[in-house]
């Protein structure tokens, strides 16, 4: 099998004023499958020496496999010095350069000035890193695509800027859902349910825009037909956008509403937290800068700590309180955190006949995280320690997670 070298050096472009050196450096460059560039001395068919400025890139496949190389040619000639053939023997220097200037009038019409329209624009590095699609158009791709009215580019500035909102929505969607489930809030607060309200209403929108919005198919191709956009889309994430964007909040707000419905509603919220798959595929092209990576390794730490707070604090919820028996079991790590802060269980015996009292909510979690912040970087101070079966279980899982 022939060597990169001997298939594309274009010996049969070589002459005798070509320089010996640039044809190794050549040589090793395709046999090392390396990227560079030369300025050489290349003849035509006719036999008229041109300078050339060579430009070598090699093209890899997903393999990391050099397929191919992509040989780009600038003719030069205008720039260096007079060439002496045997056509110009014994022309004056002064010949030999008008008739360098008139054989290179097509090197000079494409240093002309490009029209601003024509001029292709760069983004910046940050205009690089802000862009959430994972599958942009490929940067050869000069010519936007032409799209019907009403289909929106996938990687156009405002669908740009429209992923950043539902990124940072999807965040605290990710944070107040296992919250709110947890410790059981129904949303009385009027500020609160406005917000819940605007993220869900987002939401709806952004399902809206999904079956407008171009994709990339198999082939690289972008897809910008609605009747394929609508079918992508219902096959592969509008379930689940339906499922987050429904206004759970608003029916649990009702007082009215049954304990167990509440519970269910408050139950099926968690399949927003589904949404942070699609997340996940958008922030992978982040892996190439270490900044973001370092920054994305923090959120992601906080996050698991604050779903396992979460849940660290349903665990003794569920166990505190014997709810056969009606009694308290001293055990719990709930009980003895209310005994160490000064605010202990209560029974009301002159009225509901239920427990009560105990430490705030904001003080249940805030230790809850603490306690989970400790397991995880395996540091465990024990002031807030498993008692129960269920929380050493749990305790168990949580520094195995916290291992890896």
């Amino acid at each position: 099998q022939p060597t990169a070298s001997t298939c594309s050096s274009f010996h049969f472009m070589y002459g005798e004023l070509t320089d010996k050196k640039t044809i190794e450096k050549v040589r090793q460059t395709f046999d090392n499958y390396e990227s560079n560039c030369f300025e050489i001395l290349l003849y035509k068919k006719n036999r008229t020496p041109v300078w050339f400025y060579m430009q070598i890139a090699p093209i890899r496949n997903e393999h990391e496999k050099v397929v191919l190389f992509l040989c780009t040619f600038k003719d030069i000639t205008l720039f260096k010095q007079p060439i002496e053939d045997d056509s110009t023997k014994g022309w004056t220097k002064f010949a030999r350069l008008t008739r360098a200037l008139t054989n290179s009038r097509s090197v000079l019409q494409q240093l002309t000035p490009m029209n601003k329209a024509e001029v292709v624009h760069k983004h910046s590095r940050l205009a690089e890193v802000l862009q959430l699609g994972s599958d942009i158009l490929p940067q050869y791709k000069q010519e936007a695509p032409k799209t019907p009215p009403h289909i929106i580019l996938h990687y156009c500035a405002f669908k740009t800027t429209w992923d950043w909102v539902i990124l940072i929505l999807t965040f605290y969607t990710a944070i107040m859902v296992p919250y709110n489930v947890s410790f059981k809030t129904k949303q009385n607060n009027i500020a609160w349910l406005v917000l819940d309200s605007v993220v869900d209403v987002i939401f709806l929108v952004d399902i809206v825009l999904n079956f407008h919005t171009t994709f990339v198919g198999p082939g690289g191709e972008v897809i910008s037909d609605p009747k394929l956009i609508r079918m992508n889309y219902l096959k592969t994430w509008f379930v689940i956008d339906l499922l987050s964007c429904l206004p759970y909040d608003i029916i649990n707000a009702f007082e009215n509403v049954d304990e167990g419905i509440s519970s269910l509603f408050s139950s099926l919220k968690v399949v927003r937290l589904l949404r942070l798959g699609r997340v996940a595929r958008k922030l992978d092209h982040y892996l190439e800068y270490g900044a973001a990576v370092l920054v994305l390794l923090v959120c992601v730490f906080g996050l698991v700590a604050h779903w396992l707070a979460c849940i660290w604090y349903s665990i003794g919820d569920y166990e505190v309180i014997d709810e056969v028996t009606n009694t308290i079991k001293t055990d719990s790590w709930l009980y003895q955190l209310a005994l160490s802060i000064g605010t202990p269980y209560r029974y009301n015996t002159t009225g509901s006949g239920q427990w009560e009292g105990g430490p705030s909510k904001d003080s249940l979690y805030i230790s809850s995280l603490y306690f989970t912040m400790t397991s995880l970087t395996t540091i465990g101070f024990g002031n807030i320690a498993p008692t129960t079966d269920g929380e050493k279980i749990f305790s168990v899982a949580m520094m195995m997670v916290g291992c890896k």
